[in-house]
């Protein structure tokens, strides 16, 4: 795959992410765009806000974007991928609509979509979908001709997704006193859900407790677990934690959450732990705040010793990964053979959502899959 240089029928790869402030008169407006149609008061999302604004209204998610557009803009030159990037988000500058439109002026008419979430759910794929959809239809009513679009198979189990986050545990844990280490548990770390959204996520087929979001997090976990075991020659416990839980105390939400799981461990005589914030991509707020700040702080308060390993981010070894989906998928709707890669018990995700899949609460269209209105 890595000498495949022909990204046909595909003219650009569009980059899709959540967004960020980028300073504190951008916090409230952004938060808006996040919540919009909820009906959240404006004092409500100013309190909300206040993490951000302890970081000076700035998320780091949308530096972390420009870094991994530089890092794929090198990959694929250097790979002699002559594929164009573009960076478009769901709630801050530059919005979807925005890039798909100078997209289309730049005669672009077959896109793929990297989004910045490697796992099935609901907020994690098919909401970028209907993004995708709005957008479209946007472009439409303006009487653009909608390009196709369409998106890269979850990568949260391929190789240059997980080696740098292998990488990460095994200098966090390197960073740990050397009287702790050999003790030390993992926490791997994702971004908690609903319990009806996780037993829903993935295809039909496999709707359940937990569903494809749960099992494709364990399989991941269990692979970086097993080389940090490896590696190290040291088996160490471990166990997939929540963080970030935002929504009503009366739903029932995928539990438990870190603070909760760090305070177990100390009365279970833990030595150690390595938070390995196996659910996302780069460090984002839900990262700095949630683990760097609020589980370090619990820690502290608890005397329990706590690293916490790196996100992928713009690690070149991920730059590759995705150029090897961009031709993995390109080869594939040529007709021709590919070999995708994949670590772990659950092989290569399917390349398009098939209906059913990781359902909304209220229906609304979805691009890039089996059910999209733009074909």
């Amino acid at each position: 795959m890595s000498d495949q240089r022909d990204s046909a029928p595909y003219d650009a790869l569009l980059l899709l992410s959540f967004g960020g402030p980028e300073g504190p008169d951008d916090v409230v407006p952004f938060l808006e765009n996040v919540t919009r149609g909820r009906g959240i008061p404006k004092e409500r999302l100013k309190e909300v806000g206040q993490h951000y604004f302890l970081f000076g209204g700035v998320s780091p998610i949308n530096d972390q974007n420009r870094a991994l557009l530089d890092a794929l803009r090198k990959d694929f030159a250097d790979h002699g991928l002559d594929l164009p990037v573009y960076w478009g988000n769901r709630n801050w500058d530059p919005y979807l609509t925005d890039t798909l439109r100078e997209m289309v002026r730049d005669g672009r008419r077959r896109i793929v979509t990297l989004t910045t979430s490697a796992y099935a759910s609901y907020s994690g794929c098919r909401q970028y979908r209907e993004n995708l959809a709005d957008s479209l239809a946007a472009l439409t009513a303006e009487g653009f001709e909608p390009p196709r679009v369409d998106k890269l198979r979850h990568y949260f189990n391929h190789p240059g997704f997980l080696r740098p986050m292998i990488d990460g545990v095994l200098a966090a844990l390197a960073e740990l006193p050397e009287d702790v280490r050999a003790g030390a548990h993992l926490a791997f770390t994702t971004h908690s859900i609903p319990d009806a959204a996780a037993d829903t996520s993935g295809p039909v087929a496999g709707h359940g407790e937990g569903g494809a979001y749960v099992r494709q997090h364990l399989d991941a976990a269990r692979v970086i677990a097993d080389a940090v075991r490896a590696e190290t020659g040291v088996e160490r416990p471990w166990r997939l934690v929540y963080q970030s839980r935002s929504g009503a105390p009366h739903i029932p939400w995928l539990e438990p959450d870190i603070c909760d799981h760090l305070e177990e461990l100390h009365t279970a005589g833990a030595p150690a732990a390595v938070m390995v914030p196996i659910g996302f991509v780069s460090d984002h707020m839900e990262v700095l705040y949630d683990l760097d700040t609020e589980a370090a702080a619990k820690a502290a308060e608890l005397g329990l010793p706590v690293r916490r390993s790196a996100t992928v981010g713009a690690d070149p070894r991920f730059a590759a990964a995705v150029r090897e989906l961009v031709l993995e998928r390109a080869a594939k709707e040529r007709g021709e053979p590919a070999a995708p890669c994949a670590l772990g018990a659950l092989g290569p995700s399917h390349d398009l959502c098939p209906v059913g899949c990781c359902p909304a609460r209220s229906p609304r269209p979805a691009a890039a899959g089996a059910d999209s209105p733009y074909a």
